[in-house]
């Protein structure tokens, strides 16, 4: 399967460009809507939430089925269609109903799309770091360009541009060049059933790092932007904060297929989360210093983005034939539902009855044990860890 470079990148653009328009500002628009921290906490809760079902459930249709395009297209369709209940949805639980249903679809797309890529590159998998990039181009031109216009324009847009945004993800979907748009993966798991994959010790120790990780991110995606306009910062110099740390990740995809290649997995793993504790520690005790900032946001490149292209590429061993698709929502799903969904929700109560900074100090804890876990295993299991990965 041939696909071009710069067509597998532009889903990537603008799926990430959507989560450039959400991860930053969505909380500040609940907030202006009247929503209080608590209240915010548990809608970005909520709509983190539906990876722990949206994903396998399309990911499972997709797999037995072989119409990753159709489906990943589907929802690309169905996103925007979603979003308009934004507008006629009222109150809290109208909040929930809407960021529910676009969620659902939204979460059709990615996980059938890493499969469409990794297949397209087959046995040059080294290049997603490449394509994937693209992702991050498009979450730095819209945090950067969204955080001007809030400076200058009501809070009350920023759904309207989510929605074009939105609708050109589809555009782009709609017109992606994939030449075997019906195909299924060759099963090269033999006989071995998907839940006996999930039993083995090296996946269930891979998920409770991913987890705690997209834990420690609760505070981070939920609450970053008000922590920084409550210490003075514009929403332009907070776009740009956000920014600069997804640049940051551009750079270190630029060089990731070499660390991969010198680099154990596991390594790479436990430096990410290491990195991560130290980055939550400074954003909360030192928000005032705009260097300790900027230098936290620019550990975005460990904490994001060799974290994740780490995790690609294990999920893409671990999973292979035709539970590639389940294997790569199970990841999203751990991760980003259920780990993203308690950092989220916690770091909402935590906001609310004790404070701002204790926030990011549950978040460093957080990533800081599973650094603890990673390094025992590595120590006490070597040969496991070698083996297995």
């Amino acid at each position: 399967m041939t696909t071009s470079y710069w067509s597998l990148s532009s889903v990537y653009f603008f799926y990430f460009a959507v989560l450039g328009a959400i991860s930053p500002y969505w909380s500040v628009y609940l907030q202006s809507s009247g929503f209080d921290a608590e209240e915010i906490g548990s809608l970005m809760a909520i709509f983190i939430a539906t990876k722990l079902l949206a994903p396998n459930v399309w990911s499972y249709i997709a797999d037995r089925s072989g119409k990753y395009y159709q489906v990943m297209l589907f929802g690309a369709v169905l996103t925007p269609v979603a979003f308009t209940l934004v507008w006629l949805l009222q109150g809290f639980w109208g909040m929930v109903m809407a960021m529910v249903a676009f969620s659902f679809f939204w979460n059709a797309i990615l996980p059938q799309y890493e499969v469409i890529t990794l297949s397209a590159i087959k046995g040059r998998e080294e290049e997603y770091s490449k394509i994937r990039l693209w992702g991050s181009v498009g979450f730095i031109i819209t945090v950067a360009g969204l955080g001007w216009w809030l400076d200058f324009s009501p809070v009350s847009t920023l759904p309207v541009a989510i929605l074009i945004i939105m609708l050109m993800m589809a555009v782009v979907s709609g017109t992606l060049s994939v030449p075997n748009k019906s195909h299924r993966l060759v099963d090269s798991t033999g006989s071995v059933s998907f839940f006996r994959l999930l039993r083995q010790p090296r996946v269930l120790c891979f998920f409770l790092a991913v987890m705690l990780m997209q834990m420690s991110h609760g505070p981070y995606y939920t609450f970053f932007s008000i922590f920084m306009e409550q210490h003075g910062y514009s929403r332009t110099a907070t776009g740009f904060l956000w920014a600069l740390g997804v640049l940051a990740e551009v750079l270190l995809f630029l060089i990731m297929h070499r660390l991969l290649r010198a680099y154990r997995a596991e390594v790479l793993l436990l430096i990410s989360l290491v990195l991560g504790s130290i980055r939550w520690l400074a954003t909360g005790l030192f928000p005032d210093s705009l260097m300790v900032i900027l230098l936290a946001q620019c550990l975005h490149a460990a904490t994001f983005g060799c974290f994740h292209a780490t995790c690609i590429a294990l999920v893409h061993n671990l999973f292979p034939g035709k539970y590639a698709g389940q294997g790569q929502a199970l990841y999203s799903s751990i991760g980003f539902g259920i780990g993203g969904a308690i950092g989220a929700w916690g770091s909402g109560l935590i906001w609310q009855h004790f404070s701002p900074v204790t926030c990011f100090l549950f978040a460093s804890v957080t990533v800081g044990i599973a650094a603890l876990f990673v390094a025992f295993t590595l120590s006490r299991h070597r040969r496991f860890w070698a083996a297995e990965w």
